[in-house]
């Protein structure tokens, strides 16, 4: 069910890219700087209150002082309480936002890619990409930022404020400073390493679980025995996924125990070193410097230490951001025009003019020169043996692909030059493989025409043969179909996503096998139900079951990618060729159906 992963790098992410996530909030970012900046300053203030009271106001007994000082440490902490709460609040809020534009960018862009993408690509891969990685870049969009400038400014200013203290001491506090910084960048590095592997096994096992555990995955595995074996596979992968987290957990973290032990013992260092530099009973540093100094030194440890974990923090992200920018990066196969032709009514005549198409890596075409003409309101089927590009030819019209050669018109327009919007509007699609979301029939039928009336429902779902069975259901249109529409059968499936076609009043229909669900007496009924919904429309059949194509105005026999027959249905049993042998096949299995009933 699945396969492995290239472990080949993401290209480097430029900081700069990462940076213009923020621009749209950068005045708020500015709040939040200065948020910082006050709640920074504040907090130095402390220090130097302990240090005016241990060297003034406690040896001189001055009790107002001694008041006023202990107010004034209440004071700086309710008013650092209330910076950070604000604080927090500003960036965590401006990270959700951008959180929010880079899933809402990704799945834009997915949802410009062309049909081709989707065939190549595990939906389980996609789903990771959106939740896992975006999700796993939450801590670092929401707090990182902040808390970069807020750590660097607190260092800076609390560098200074130990530097008018004693500069002494400041130096021997600080000479350790870069070998933490280089241990961080090496725990880093490792920790992106880790990250890239990480997130291809949530892939792996959002892939698995989206695949087995969906309706058709599970009726697969309880059918085929397979189910234990399925167990298996994922308890393997999520293993992997347990050791890949333990790695990225304990990455570095002996170095950065040494480095906590290194910080925790500085104090012990600097009562040393402050009494070497003292001669007899005279301190060459007065204790209301060496407890204010030690203080600032405690302030300075905590966000020197989270300044070092957010560049290990920061180089997972990267990671992350790395494959974020991989999907918006994928070039859009199918591009809508600048300047697209908006005509004003669409009669609905089709005409593909030397269409040849290929899809990537094919060693054939799987289309060569096929040149057909559907006048509008007439009617065109295509028939043929399996692979032969019938289904290909049906979605070159709606653009779902772009043709390699030649070009497809609607009232002489390329397809190319036209919107989404207007393509949309013209032409209705119903696939040989019917979708339902896991909603009620009715928000079923308006995912079409949102604005649909419920006459307008009932009417697309008697054309369809499907309102008599939705009334007997209790709740009628108000039914939840079940996840991809398994509270219905397939005939069932297949006459709702026709009444979600036909409600659209599109002039041309694409019916991709459309009835091929259908049981013979219901695929006759709703066949007629669809040639008078057809009537002056512009009809694109693609069938293997040839009864329901007889009256068409045209058929085409598509042989290895060309048309190989055209004609009407009697022009053709008369030729003798490959649509008389279909029709007889057809005939025959149908007899021998009727005599095993």
């Amino acid at each position: 069910m699945s396969t492995a992963q290239s472990p080949t790098a993401y290209p480097r992410v430029p900081i700069r890219r990462i940076v213009r996530l923020f621009r749209p909030y950068r005045w708020s970012l500015l709040f939040v700087a200065l948020l910082v900046l006050a709640s920074s300053l504040v907090s130095l203030v402390n220090p130097f209150l302990i240090r005016e009271i241990m060297d003034v106001a406690l040896p001189q007994g001055r009790t107002g002082l001694l008041t006023l000082l202990a107010l004034g440490m209440i004071v700086v902490s309710i008013a650092n309480s209330a910076f950070n709460v604000w604080q927090t609040y500003v960036s965590t809020k401006v990270g959700q936002l951008v959180m929010h534009d880079l899933r809402t960018a990704v799945y834009a862009h997915l949802q410009r890619m062309s049909l081709a993408f989707f065939t190549r690509t595990r939906s389980g891969e996609v789903q990771s990409r959106i939740a896992n990685d975006i999700g796993g870049m939450q801590a670092t969009v929401t707090n990182t930022a902040t808390a970069l400038v807020s750590d660097l400014t607190v260092v800076i200013a609390t560098t200074t404020a130990m530097a008018v203290l004693d500069w002494r001491l400041t130096i021997a506090s600080l000479v350790m400073l870069p070998v933490f910084v280089w241990v961080s960048r090496r725990v880093g590095t490792e920790r992106r390493h880790i990250t890239r592997e990480r997130q291809r096994q949530l892939a792996e096992i959002s892939s698995i679980v989206q695949e087995s555990l969906s309706v058709s995955g599970i009726l697969l595995g309880r059918t085929m025995g397979r189910s234990r074996s399925l167990t298996d596979t994922f308890a393997h992968e999520s293993g992997k996924l347990s050791d890949l987290e333990l790695r990225s957990n304990m990455a570095g973290r002996w170095w950065q125990s040494t480095i906590w032990i290194v910080m925790s013992s500085m104090p012990a260092a600097i009562y040393w070193v402050a009494g070497l530099a003292s001669r007899g009973d005279h301190m060459a540093i007065s204790v209301g410097t060496l407890v204010a100094f030690t203080s600032l030194q405690q302030n300075l440890f905590r966000p020197a230490q989270k300044l070092l974990s957010v560049g290990v923090e920061i180089q997972s992200s990267l990671e992350l951001f790395g494959r974020i920018f991989e999907y918006l990066d994928l070039p859009i196969d199918i591009a809508e025009p600048e300047h697209p032709v908006a005509p004003a009514r669409l009669r609905g005549e089709v005409r593909l003019q030397g269409v040849g198409f290929s899809y990537a890596g094919a060693e054939r075409p799987t289309l060569d020169a096929v040149d057909v003409t559907v006048p509008a309101g007439h009617s065109l089927a295509i028939v043929g043996e399996t692979g032969s590009g019938k289904t290909t030819l049906g979605y070159l019209v709606p653009r779902l692909y772009d043709v390699s050669s030649g070009r497809v018109t609607i009232d002489g327009i390329d397809v190319r030059d036209m919107s989404f919007d207007t393509l949309t509007a013209a032409i209705g699609v119903v696939s040989q493989e019917t979708y339902l979301f896991h909603a009620s029939v009715a928000e079923n039928l308006r995912f079409a025409k949102p604005g649909a009336t419920e006459d307008e429902l009932v009417t697309a779902a008697k054309i369809a043969h499907i309102h008599d069975y939705l009334m007997s259901l209790p709740d009628g249109y108000d039914t939840l179909v079940g996840e991809r529409g398994y509270r219905f059968s397939g005939g069932e499936k297949q006459r709702l996503a026709i009444a979600r076609a036909v409600l659209r009043d599109p002039p041309i229909l694409v019916l991709d096998e459309a009835t091929s669900a259908l049981d013979t007496q219901t695929e006759q009924a709703v066949q007629e139900a669809i040639d008078a919904a057809s009537e002056g429309r512009t009809t694109i059949t693609i069938a293997h079951r040839l009864l329901t194509i007889r009256d068409a105005d045209e058929i085409i026999v598509l042989d290895s990618g060309e048309i190989a027959e055209r004609g009407t249905h009697d022009q053709l049993l008369a030729l003798g060729g490959r649509y008389a042998t279909l029709v007889n096949r057809d005939a025959e299995m149908a007899q021998a159906a009727w005599r095993a009933a």
